[in-house]
């Protein structure tokens, strides 16, 4: 076997371990087991709401384990595609054989990304909110800088976007803005976005060209729908009305239509400016208040899990989990998992997917990486 062909069948196994780990593998395959026994059950039916969550859970089982079992079958098949090729000392077959295992380990890899988005609210869509640190205009630049990031990111992956809320800068840039992202397994793609992330440039709002590193933050917490009940007092929420200052439109800044809803207990603060009723602001901000709680006692419930607690940090050096460096050179870095990309605009354009994936890794793994930051 050649080199190239060992690595893509270390690739694929790579991948696949991935899975069965994120799988649990023997349990779901019982699992797996019961559901069929579910399904042929008649009084299933007779609970409607019930019997489209046992055959939803069926299907996601079925698909990743015969994904495992079909690519398994596969890579076994083109090695001794390729060993039979080497006996008879016929390179072609062995070339087919390897084209045939590259093809398996981009495969693997692809699948390995769809597997590991099984968390409760991971199909969901999300919202993606983004604040910009201490450092002025700077921080507000970069904010906006992020906005268009993952707004890109969410176009690429064929997802809706809409401008939920929007704090324009002094100067330029945003104070913040919330993204509310709608596709197929929205959240569970977007979840390891949040964090503080740092960028370093020649500044073009200091006419001494000096580089300058601001930071923003950015929160992911998933739409929450009526199969997860968050319960909610109306004596712990502060609700304020005020005019929009959005973007733009016809509609900005002439009425108070824009709604700020304080959950006093938690601190948590949610907003809505991008509907003409305030009625409707309302509703969308009680909805992303009740997504920000679901999210909060997952990520409680999580830390527990893992022994940690984790909380939201300050904006600012320290707690960033990735650096954007544009000058004196190029790169991009992930502090958590130590992938890097050389191409900045492409990532600022929204190539994220390289990153997500590992972070997602990571996740099912638990193994941390020693990274040291870029300057």
């Amino acid at each position: 076997m050649r080199a190239e062909g060992q690595a893509h069948i270390d690739r694929i196994d790579a991948a696949l371990q991935l899975v069965r780990q994120s799988l649990d593998w023997e349990r779901a395959l019982r699992r797996l087991d019961e559901l069929n026994a579910r399904v042929e059950d008649p009084t299933l039916w007779d609970d409607p709401k019930e019997a489209e969550n046992v055959m939803r859970e069926r299907r996601r089982l079925e698909s990743a384990i015969g994904t495992v079992r079909e690519i398994t079958s596969e890579k076994n098949d083109a090695i001794e595609f390729v060993e039979m090729g080497e006996a008879e000392g016929d390179e072609e077959i062995v070339d087919d054989g390897h084209a045939t295992l590259e093809r398996l380990a981009e495969r693997a890899d692809a699948d390995k990304v769809q597997a590991l988005l099984a968390g409760e609210a991971d199909g969901n869509d999300t919202y993606v909110e983004i604040h910009a640190g201490a450092g002025g205009t700077e921080s507000q630049d970069w904010a906006e800088m992020l906005q268009r990031m993952y707004t890109r990111w969410a176009e690429r992956k064929g997802f809706k976007v809409e401008l939920v809320d929007y704090h324009s800068g002094e100067q330029a840039g945003i104070k913040s803005a919330t993204l509310l992202v709608k596709g197929e397994n929205a959240y569970g793609y977007a979840k390891t976005e949040s964090g503080v992330h740092r960028l370093v440039r020649i500044s073009p709002y200091d006419s001494s060209a000096r580089r300058h590193t601001s930071f923003s933050s950015v929160w992911v917490y998933p739409v929450i729908d009526d199969d997860i009940d968050i319960e909610i007092n109306e004596s712990d929420l502060k609700i304020d009305t005020y005019r929009a200052s959005g973007a733009g439109g016809q509609h900005v800044n002439t009425t108070d239509s824009a709604v700020r809803i304080t959950h006093q207990p938690s601190g948590i603060v949610v907003a809505s400016q991008n509907d003409r009723s305030q009625h409707k602001n309302r509703a969308t901000a009680m909805n992303m208040l009740k997504a920000r709680l679901f999210e909060k006692e997952m990520a409680e419930r999580e830390a527990i899990a893992s022994g940690e607690y984790a909380e939201k940090t300050e904006i600012g050096w320290g707690h960033q989990i990735r650096s954007y460096v544009l000058q004196p050179y190029q790169m991009v870095k992930d502090l958590r998992t130590g992938v890097t990309s050389p191409t900045p605009d492409d990532v600022l354009d929204g190539g994220l997917d390289p990153f997500i994936s590992a972070a997602l890794a990571q996740r099912v793994t638990g193994e941390t990486v020693e990274v040291e930051d870029v300057e």
